[in-house]
């Protein structure tokens, strides 16, 4: 065997010709992915980092790491182009990829013909010391119940939809829709199956059809335990099968992303690395409003940045913990922040210009800084690379309120509900529309979101606020008075002490919107006993 030539399954590699070859036919490959399968099998089994395949294939270029999963991508469905699962690009979290199974380059691996297994499981088993990664999910085709062969198209679309969703997700790492469909009516458990794909997790479902109804039902399971973790049921009518398909696929990528995120971050490590204190950075954030939650977020994406300077994720996150205490008031150094934030942000932006996570970022900081018109198009750009991103979808409304577009908050709060109906956020969302109808003067349909807004969020300061002025227009003084007291218990800073002073404290947006927060909000404050002064 000369050192040039490496064999993994049945496939043959001639680094010096750059060619590969199965079963002596030529496979078709595109030249980064065939550049990432020549340093991945220099490497004899060993494992090569993301930054070395950067610099391998980008030398002296500016790109998205992104690029890196979009070639491995590739180049996982050229090695498994009959859709038999085959596992030889290993993941190894943290650190790089492998590849596995090698046979050159003086290795003395075990070739196919040693063990009596499928080459799936060869695979997994060669690589089991190598973890799965955190947040990676193969979604399985989803089950038609419905009794009717025609409605299969309608479970692969759902399965299909979702898998797409998924992997628009930050950091999230989903097996293809073809390799998937491999386990159409199989039968394999769960461990099988994420040994064989490397991945953590599992989500299966099914579909039933009865009349003009349809349910889809979703389960999260756990692929190294076999445990089920999450269940949910969709039920809608039938009026439009293919907005029904993207209602469902959409709230369940969602919710998912949720539930992945505090699963991960109460995982036990003994050695948390960037991403431990991102993902419970992460959890942090995705409680309800709260006087520490953006402080504690703070210090985990601290640490995530220290163990991993050039972390796109742990800048972006940073810079969005800033920015949203510099809105809440819960900082002493404000313009530090600000600086702190716009730079970790050029720097993320800088390695990944494309990353929904940074424009986010970057919009967050625009909104906290009152330029609620420059963060409008860094919104939009977020939603276009990430079309389930509800808080994306709710800060867009609310910045174009403040500009003046008034009727266009309520809308995109209740897409933000619609998509994400038990979201920790929910209760901000409540209070936006519970807002708008204050200001246009219908205090009772206020009284009833901001009421909704309260129990979902006790900890919030806003909704306790507008209630006290809602209650004292409606002549109701003692709960007004209770819920202006209550606004100032749980605020950090004594804002609600004086007109003058709340005034200042916040952004209330362009001039006719300002006037109409005077009429409305303002007035009833000073009716629960707020002072001008």
């Amino acid at each position: 065997m000369q050192n040039d030539e490496i064999r993994f399954g049945p496939f043959r590699l001639d680094l010096r010709r750059r060619e590969l070859l199965r079963d002596d036919r030529p496979v078709r490959l595109g030249g980064r992915p065939l550049d990432v399968l020549c340093a991945l099998a220099s490497a004899g089994g060993d494992v090569v980092s993301k930054d070395e395949l950067m610099t391998r294939l980008w030398a002296g270029r500016v790109v998205e790491e992104g690029s890196i999963y979009v070639n491995v991508s590739v180049l996982r469905k050229a090695l498994d182009d009959n859709g038999e699962g085959h596992t030889y690009i290993v993941t190894v979290p943290g650190r790089g990829y492998r590849l596995a199974a090698v046979h050159g380059l003086g290795l003395a691996a075990l070739s196919e013909q040693d063990l009596p297994l499928p080459t799936p499981v060869l695979a997994a088993s060669i690589s089991r010391a190598a973890v799965a990664p955190r947040l990676s999910i193969v979604v399985l085709p989803f089950t038609n119940l419905s009794g009717d062969p025609a409605q299969q198209y309608f479970a692969d679309g759902v399965t299909e939809d979702l898998t797409t969703d998924l992997s628009r997700i930050v950091g999230m790492f989903v097996i293809s829709r073809n390799t998937a469909f491999t386990y159409r009516n199989k039968d394999v458990d769960t461990r099988q199956i994420g040994g064989e794909l490397g991945v953590r997790y599992v989500l299966e479902g099914s579909v039933r059809r009865s009349g003009n109804r349809v349910r889809v039902s979703a389960q999260l399971i756990d692929a190294e335990t076999d445990s089920h973790l999450w269940t949910d049921r969709f039920e809608r009518d039938l009026n439009d099968l293919f907005a029904l398909q993207d209602q469902v696929t959409r709230s369940i990528a969602i919710a998912l992303e949720l539930e992945l995120v505090a699963i991960e971050a109460v995982r036990p490590s003994e050695r948390p690395d960037a991403l431990d204190y991102i993902l419970r950075g992460r959890a942090e954030l995705s409680k309800p409003p709260g006087p520490d939650r953006k402080a504690k977020a703070i210090s985990l994406f601290e640490q995530a940045l220290v163990l991993d300077p050039q972390s796109a994720a742990a800048q972006s996150w940073l810079a969005c913990a800033l920015a949203g205490q510099i809105m809440e008031k819960r900082t002493a150094s404000a313009s530090a922040d600000f600086e702190r934030a716009e730079g970790l942000i050029g720097r993320a932006l800088a390695t990944s210009p494309r990353s929904p996570l940074a424009h986010f970022a970057k919009a967050v900081m625009l909104r906290a800084q009152g330029r609620a018109e420059e963060a409008i198009p860094e919104f939009e750009t977020v939603i276009g690379l990430d079309r389930n991103w509800t808080y994306a979808i709710f800060m867009l409304g609310q910045c174009k309120f403040l500009t003046g577009s008034i009727e266009e908050a309520i809308p995109a709060a209740q897409q933000a509900i619609r998509l994400s109906p038990r979201d920790p956020a929910i209760g901000v969302w409540y209070w936006q529309i519970g807002m708008v109808h204050m200001l246009h003067s219908r205090i009772d349909e206020a009284t009833v979101w901001l009421e909704k807004a309260r129990r979902a969020s006790p900890a919030f300061r806003l909704p306790h606020a507008y209630l006290a002025s809602a209650y004292a227009l409606k002549g109701e003084m003692k709960k007004a008075a209770q819920e202006l007291a209550e606004a100032r218990r749980v605020t950090a800073d004594d804002r609600y002490s004086s007109i003058s002073w709340l005034r200042t404290a916040e952004y209330y947006g362009v001039p006719k919107v300002l006037s109409l927060f005077e009429t409305t909000y303002f007035a009833g404050l000073r009716k629960a006993g707020m002072p001008e002064e």
